[in-house]
C-alpha cells in the first residue's frame, strides 16, 4: 500500500502540473475541459485509494492553483480545488458503493 500511495501521489502531482500548465496558456480558454480533466483525474484517484481522497484533491487542485498564481496571478484558479475535492470524493463514493454491492452479491 505504501509504494502504491507514493506512486499515485507522484502521478497526481504530475497530472496536476500538466493540467495547470495547459490551463495557464494564454491561448487556452476552455474552462469546461479543464474542469472535466480535473474531475476525471481526481475521481479516478479517489476510486483507486478512497481513504486518501483529500490527498488527491490537494495534489491535483493545489498544483493547478499554485501554478496559475505563480504564472498569471490567477487567484480564480481556487475553483480548481473545489472541483478536485468534488471529483476525489465522488470517485471514493463510487468505489465504496460498488464495494458494498460486491459484498452483498457475494453473500447471496
Amino acid at each position: 500500500m505504501q509504494l502504491k500511495f507514493w506512486l499515485f501521489l507522484i502521478l497526481a502531482v504530475m497530472l496536476g502540473l500538466i493540467i495547470g500548465w495547459v490551463d495557464s496558456r494564454p491561448t487556452w480558454d476552455d474552462t469546461g475541459v479543464t474542469a472535466a480533466a480535473i474531475f476525471l483525474v481526481t475521481a479516478s484517484l479517489g476510486a483507486a485509494i478512497p481513504s486518501r481522497a483529500w490527498v488527491w484533491a490537494l495534489a491535483v487542485g493545489g498544483c493547478i492553483l499554485i501554478l496559475n498564481i505563480a504564472l498569471n496571478g490567477n487567484y480564480g484558479a481556487i475553483l480548481a480545488l473545489i472541483v478536485a475535492f468534488i471529483g476525489a470524493y465522488a470517485g471514493a463514493a463510487v468505489r465504496k458503493a460498488f464495494g458494498s454491492l460486491s459484498k452483498a452479491a457475494q453473500e447471496r
